[in-house]
């Protein structure tokens, strides 16, 4: 297996290619591993061609601790001694930075890794820094990472112009197929940021590999993204946190199991068989679970785990749907949509941001609902971005 060498490494390796000036600031957690298993603040701490100024942590923090939504405040970095500023505070606001902290930064250096969805928070983390970067002038410099769902498949709808958010805050299909490198040159050149903007590619990555292709150990992103099986799902399934349903979270499977106390679980696999000559790639088992938190703490609750068993063919985000469209038709009085506040936002539903339009939630209980017919509708706003995409593909 050739090993992909990701931005990090070159960049360290090469500094001079990809900086400017003597002063850098990282946007790094976790994840922010060189290929010796060393963390990116260590390196950029030690290394004799600049000086770490300023450190910056997304949602779940620097160490990945946190839940999702959960606030994160500053705190010292125990290595360097620099704060870390929250991205992800207690208001919209906090997500981001006071162009006051670039004041003395020549280069912000951004290296996480990404799932490969467009719910996932860590990109527009990303933007909103190159966003400052060009109010200040410093360089922002985004260390390319695998795209672990691998970088060919394409899925989903748009995101309407006024269902922009955290888990949506450019119009980006749910599954995108592309790098946070590849990403960063869209959003800079075609969404208008036009910073200055440098990525620093991997070697050693082509656009068919998953992550588990790569040579490269798993790093789960974030609490409930434990394993490559469960970014797998996740574009899909990530739409059940807009419901009242429990998506695994307090369990050992987040993402890759759906349930409710009130669901007969072998009534749901035997509808969903109705719909398996349109979901390659997948099987469904009965499945009964107890979260520890969040939906229906403490309570045992029955629905169903997904097995994937062929993932180049396995559509997330079509059998998701078609999940939601099974318990609305067993359940119609019981499948209800979350309505509390969701990513900063109180007047929208989160089942609309994260879908990215109101069509799904409108259309899922009505008799004449299709399957094929919603999947025809998302290739049809494909033929626009997939064109768009193309440009910006580095790999």
């Amino acid at each position: 297996m050739t090993r992909t060498v990701s931005g990090i490494d070159h960049l360290l390796s090469q500094p001079e290619k990809y900086l400017q000036g003597k002063t850098v600031g990282l946007i790094v957690n976790h994840t922010s591993l060189a290929n010796d298993g060393r963390h990116s603040i260590a390196h950029f701490h030690s290394h004799s061609a600049f000086r770490l100024r300023a450190l910056f942590a997304p949602e779940h923090g620097l160490n990945g601790t946190a839940q999702d939504m959960v606030h994160i405040e500053n705190e010292v970095d125990p290595l360097s001694g620099l704060i870390i500023k929250s991205l992800y505070g207690k208001s919209k606001d906090s997500l981001v930075p006071d162009p006051a902290l670039l004041k003395d930064i020549d280069n912000l250096v951004f290296d996480i890794q990404d799932i490969g969805s467009r719910y996932y928070t860590f990109i527009y983390t990303m933007a909103n820094c190159m966003t400052i970067c060009k109010q200040t002038g410093t360089r922002m410099v985004v260390c390319d990472r695998p795209n672990p769902i691998n970088g060919t498949s394409v899925e989903g709808n748009l995101v309407g112009e006024n269902l922009r958010s955290f888990v949506g805050q450019y119009s980006l299909p749910n599954r995108h197929g592309m790098t946070v490198g590849e990403l960063a040159r869209l959003f800079n050149e075609h969404f208008g940021i036009h910073c200055d903007l440098t990525v620093v590619p991997m070697t050693g990555w082509s656009r068919e590999m998953w992550y588990d292709q790569t040579g490269v150990i798993w790093t789960p992103p974030s609490p409930n993204m434990p394993t490559l099986a469960t970014a797998t799902v996740y574009p899909g399934m990530c739409l059940i946190e807009g419901t009242l349903l429990s998506e695994g979270r307090g369990t050992t499977l987040p993402f890759e199991q759906i349930g409710a106390p009130f669901i007969n679980p072998h009534k749901l696999t035997a509808r969903l068989e109705k719909d398996s000559p349109l979901l390659p790639g997948v099987y469904f088992r009965p499945q009964y679970f107890k979260p520890m938190f969040q939906k229906h703490a403490g309570e045992v609750c029955a629905g169903l785990q997904l097995h994937i068993t062929d993932r180049d063919h396995f559509k997330p985000l079509l059998t998701t749907v078609a999940l939601l469209r099974a318990i609305a038709e067993i359940y119609p009085d019981r499948l209800h949509w979350r309505t509390e506040p969701y990513e900063f936002v109180s007047n929208r539903l989160a089942i609309d941001l994260l879908y990215g339009n109101p069509k799904l939630r409108e259309t899922l209980f009505e008799p004449d609902f299709s399957l094929e017919g919603l999947e025809n509708s998302w290739r049809k706003e494909l033929e626009t971005f997939l064109p768009l995409r193309q440009e910006y593909l580095i790999y």
